[in-house]
């Protein structure tokens, strides 16, 4: 069974037992979601938006993460001007625990 969630304004097509980083999530111990979309085997339920009845909980393995460090860098081409900064994103690892359609 898959499912179509959405978190931090991006969309995951999971499935039982499946790892994944998504934004940093507030300090819970678990979390659920509303489905977008459950594939069954060979059914398909869509939601509009949302799927009533159904749900996925997720539980939360680690938190925070962070990512590898992005530099920026600002540069202006014989004006004698530039800026280096950085910046890490944070993460929650989160893992699917049950799909309820």
């Amino acid at each position: 069974m898959l499912a179509v969630i959405e978190t931090g304004s991006k969309q995951y097509l999971v499935k039982k037992g499946q790892k994944l980083k998504v934004e940093l999530i507030e300090d819970k111990k678990s979390i659920d979601f509303k489905p977008l979309m459950i594939i069954n085997d060979d059914k398909i339920f869509v939601g509009k938006p949302y799927l009533e009845k159904a749900l996925v909980r997720a539980s939360i393995s680690i938190h925070p993460v962070k990512a590898k460090k992005i530099t920026v860098l600002k540069y202006k081409p014989k004006k004698r001007y530039k800026k280096k900064s950085g910046h890490r994103q944070k993460y929650s690892e989160i893992t699917i625990d049950r799909i309820k359609a």
